[in-house]
């Protein structure tokens, strides 16, 4: 067989596994903690500010759009994961479903979505830390609290906050998930508090006008503006469910638990967005929040309640790790399976045997994440990561739309409603919020799956476990 064209069997997707098997440990509670902790985090925190920045009170409408993308590929999600509860998640679907060549190209971009999207929130969880150190009155250099960007040298923050949750994962998935679900708590405590606090100061002056870049979006010093050029920024405060996907194998009843634990969590987060957005609008003009790393404390500050202020902030720096925690769990499995299938040096495939979780590529991740914190802006950031899980959320939707016709009875623990119709809304939806990303970005996006197609024909197509059974 062409080492394109080479393909997991879908009956023995859980086969040769054994001695490289992640242990299962995780219930849905945990699954949903993971996706609450992974959804809800600088997409609220920081990125509403960003989006308000390019489309004004539209940004409400942004949010909704980039839901609804996100919910279509949640429900392919759900259908995939139940049917193939393995690590992996898009691919390891495209492994079984496109073959290897394509499955190479979504695995390298799902390496650029994780390790991208804990980077950037480890910068967002930076300028909540920034602004906690400074009202504790703590002397702590500019230079040291902000990347080259912002005018420092080094973000300290981001970089120590990575390192402390790549070592939080090595210590065990049951653990860290434990961690993750009380700080998930903590987080939707602080989220109802500024509700409470903004909702009575809602000023509906500050919704008009309520398109000032227009739908469509328009140019603005070489920069996209206008509801769907934020959606397609802010489209990376939904997704995280995915990473639901990855814990497949460390899942102890995935039929029932995986379908809750990533719709589940996609339901509770759109609630979740909407009434923050409204009321963080309503509470203060959309260029007062465009203008500041910490909106929330800043709408607070502005409504005279200091205390509660330094109270989101101090929730969002305690609390945010657990975005980076889902993400950087997503990231070290891929990169995992991506070695167990020889695509990447199969050492790095190792499994701890106290806490059967890959602790060398925990760390790995932990160290390559921290070096980008450290560097690089939010925005542009964000935007890079945006590219790379788009091109795997529409993967999961093929995948799902290809399944349905060549494998029409394998058995599908959930079903997505409406298969068609949703797999081709994401697929549409995705390619749209897509085009509407910087052309920077997508230049950017282009050269790393350029490089990544180049390590693939030079290194992994002749060392994958395909190819030494014979595959071609």
């Amino acid at each position: 067989m062409a080492y394109w064209n080479r393909r997991k069997q879908l009956d023995t997707i859980t086969a040769g596994i054994s001695g490289h098997a992640l242990k299962p440990t995780l219930s849905w509670p945990h699954l949903i903690g993971l996706g609450v902790g992974g959804i809800v985090g600088t997409g609220i925190y920081t990125l509403t500010g960003v989006g308000a920045g390019l489309a004004g009170p539209g940004v409400i409408l942004s949010f909704v759009i980039a839901g609804i993308v996100c919910a279509c590929a949640a429900l392919a999600y759900a259908e995939m994961a139940t049917m193939m509860p393995v690590a992996g998640s898009a691919y390891t679907y495209s492994y079984v479903v496109l073959g290897e060549l394509l499955a190479w190209v979504v695995g390298w971009t799902l390496i650029l979505e994780y390790t991208v999207v804990c980077s950037a929130v480890a910068v967002g969880w930076s300028g909540y830390a920034a602004g906690v150190i400074k009202s504790a009155g703590w002397n702590v250099p500019e230079a040291l609290l902000a990347g080259p960007h912002a005018g420092g040298v080094l973000n300290v923050p981001a970089i120590l906050i990575s390192l402390a949750v790549a070592g939080l994962l090595a210590l065990g998935t049951r653990e860290s998930a434990t961690v993750n679900l009380i700080l998930v708590f903590v987080k939707l405590i602080a989220l109802a508090l500024f509700i409470a606090l903004a909702v009575p100061a809602f000023d509906a002056d500050h919704f008009t006008p309520f398109m000032p870049y227009g739908f469509a979006g328009t140019e603005v010093d070489g920069v996209k503006h206008g509801v769907m050029a934020a959606a397609a920024i802010i489209f990376f405060a939904f997704y995280g469910f995915d990473a639901v996907s990855t814990a497949a194998e460390e899942t102890r009843n995935p039929g029932r638990d995986l379908k809750i634990g990533i719709v589940g969590s996609m339901l509770i987060c759109t609630f979740i967005y909407m009434a923050v957005a409204a009321a963080a609008l309503g509470g203060a003009t959309y260029q007062s929040l465009a203008a500041s790393p910490e909106p929330l404390a800043l709408v607070l500050r502005s409504l005279n309640h200091p205390v509660a202020a330094n109270l989101i902030a101090g929730a969002a720096v305690l609390a945010l790790p657990t975005v980076i925690m889902a993400f950087m769990y997503g990231q070290s499995r891929i990169f995992f399976v991506m070695a167990r299938d020889g695509l990447l040096p199969q050492r790095l495939s190792a499994i701890s045997e106290r806490t059967g979780s890959p602790v060398l590529m925990i760390l790995v991740t932990g160290v390559i994440v921290s070096m980008i914190a450290g560097l690089l802006p939010l925005d542009k950031i964000a935007a890079l990561a945006n590219a790379g899980t788009l091109c795997a959320f529409i993967s999961v939707a093929i995948c799902m739309l290809i399944l349905r016709k060549r494998a029409p009875d394998f058995p599908r623990k959930f079903r997505t409603p409406l298969a068609g119709l949703v797999g081709t809304l994401a697929v549409v939806g995705c390619l749209y919020l897509f085009w509407n990303l910087p052309a920077m970005t997508i230049l950017f996006f282009v050269i790393w799956n350029i490089v990544g197609l180049a390590v693939y024909l030079l290194f992994a197509r002749h060392r994958s476990a395909l190819a030494k059974e014979g595959g071609g």
